[in-house]
């Protein structure tokens, strides 16, 4: 049999992949691999595609093995051949650990994404995109209304589709010759009735929004009598261009609407005076997520996704990586390839620290996987995890940042946040993405403020949900992954200069969400 119908993807694996049905009592032929020599299993029972069956026996409590790493340790004595999934592993994971930082591993690990990325950086793509004076670039030039408080969440809206009316002929998307290319708020139901913490997060990320590069102008609207109103809110936004944001307390006016009116366009006039240049790719900035994750996901789209990452930060360009629970049972892969102590240190602090998070409200760390990822052939969260951090290729960890904080380091940075879709698309956007490469393999329509790629881990999904997807990651079955990603490069470059509008921005699929983790009033 072809070794397409399946895969072992590191020598030192104990378990296979199928890559498409497999029926009981085929013989499974697996090429030699480096250490691993050929071999070939007869399957003991029918296998789903993306779900996992054994190249050897093994022992109850034998750590089972994927992607060289335990992904769990079986109940039972699994035969070659049996299907290997959640009646037959238990989780290794546990709380918080000691970890200890290796320079010589680190070392090896940058020289080895030195090397192979060579080529890469000597061949930077350029886009055209917005320069803004604060020396970021937008891939869009939109308006962007942000409500500082749930109870004008429906103004802003009316103010949105008039916007569009107004200034896009109803007709919101991106333009290569530039302009405004979309009027958008983004509603939430926070901003008043928070305390502490949550208070303090709704108002950064809020305010990290409108630093956002994508858009040339920003209305911040106000009810008046909010916790989060205008003088405490700028107490997190900083320095701003007066230009470019405009503030509308909404009970200091009889006719909010008009007023809104006559700001938006004020910050349409600015906006719109910004045209496309010719910028290097490495200027944009990059988050990579994964949702509706299946067994392929770590062997097609996030390994794909990877060697963009690694593409890019070899250019000298940005890419953040979040969804720290989803990191558990993964992260010595990631500090393996921190630069230094300091960012080591950082890692560590990121992983426990969320670790705790869980403890503190009596939660188990590793009980992710949900339903539609065990129905996809992920098992465990070490099994989710190992597929889910190959999104960050082989690529230097130069950075930690917190939740809120925007990004401020070249390279693969790592961002606090959960796993949860909306929550962290919004984190990476607020940190400064202009862009998401959203990896899935069950389907997803959701979109950040930002364009957001969604990127299909198998050809069913992929021409099934063709009004979600953007790109099929499954050609790297036929195409290979430099041409494939080759590919994705390009298409990144044609949604970044405006010549090609993502499946999220079509459908009108933008929203945001706030991380939340105490009362309301």
């Amino acid at each position: 049999m072809s070794e397409k119908q399946a895969i072992r993807i590191n020598p030192a694996d104990s378990v296979a992949v199928a890559l498409q049905p497999l029926s009981k009592g085929t013989v499974i032929t697996l090429e030699a691999q480096e250490s691993a020599p050929e071999i070939h299993v007869t399957l003991a029972e029918d296998i789903t595609a993306g779900h996992k069956f054994a190249l050897k026996d093994i022992a109850p409590e034998e750590p089972v093995i994927k992607y060289g790493y335990p992904i769990g340790a079986a109940k039972e004595k699994i035969a070659v051949g049996h299907w290997v999934h959640t009646h037959n592993i238990h989780t290794l994971l546990s709380g918080e650990l000691d970890y200890v930082y290796d320079e010589a591993k680190a070392k090896a690990a940058y020289e080895s994404w030195y090397s192979d990325t060579e080529k890469l950086r000597k061949n930077v793509p350029f886009v055209n995109v917005y320069k803004r004076p604060d020396g970021h670039v937008g891939i869009r030039n939109e308006l962007w209304i942000v409500p500082t408080v749930g109870c004008v969440n429906k103004l802003s809206e009316l103010l949105a589709a008039w916007g569009n009316g107004e200034f896009c002929g109803g007709k919101p998307g991106p333009r290569e010759d530039g302009g405004i290319e979309g009027v958008f708020t983004w509603t939430h139901p926070y901003g008043c009735s928070q305390m502490g913490g949550d208070k303090e997060t709704t108002a950064k990320i809020l305010a990290d929004l409108v630093h956002q590069p994508n858009a040339g102008g920003i209305l911040v609207l106000s009810l008046g009598c909010e916790e989060n109103n205008i003088p405490y809110f700028k107490q997190f936004l900083g320095d701003y261009d007066e230009q470019k944001v405009k503030f509308l307390v909404t009970q200091d006016y009889e006719d909010e609407i008009a007023e809104g009116r006559k700001l938006l366009s004020e910050l349409a006039a600015y906006a719109g005076s910004f045209k496309r240049e010719k910028a290097p790719l490495s200027e944009i900035v990059l988050g990579m997520k994964c949702g509706g994750s299946d067994g392929m996901s770590g062997i097609t789209a996030n390994a794909l996704v990877g060697r963009v990452c690694d593409a890019l930060t070899a250019m000298g360009g940005t890419v953040m990586l979040t969804e720290v629970p989803e990191m558990f049972g993964a992260e010595q892969m990631l500090m393996n390839r921190c630069i230094n102590k300091e960012v080591f240190d950082k890692t560590v602090h990121l992983i426990n620290g969320f670790k705790d998070y869980y403890a503190r409200h009596n939660q188990v760390c590793y009980e992710n996987p949900s339903p539609g990822n065990k129905a996809g052939g992920i098992t465990t969260l070490e099994d989710k995890s190992l597929g889910c951090v190959q999104k960050g290729g082989k690529a230097p960890v130069c950075d930690v940042l917190r939740y809120g904080e925007r990004v401020h380091t070249k390279g693969l940075n790592l961002l606090e946040g959960p796993g949860n879709d909306i929550v962290s698309t919004t984190a990476m956007t607020a940190s400064g993405a202009n862009m998401i490469l959203f990896t899935t393999g069950r389907g997803n329509p959701m979109g950040a403020p930002v364009p957001t790629v969604k990127v299909a881990t198998n050809h069913p999904l992929a021409q099934k949900k063709h009004g979600w997807i953007d790109f099929d990651a499954a050609q790297v079955l036929e195409n290979g992954f430099e041409d494939t990603r080759d590919a994705m490069i390009q298409y990144i470059c044609d949604v970044a200069s405006g010549k090609a509008m993502t499946k999220n921005e079509s459908n009108g699929y933008r929203e945001i969400a706030i991380f939340k983790d105490g009362v309301t009033l």
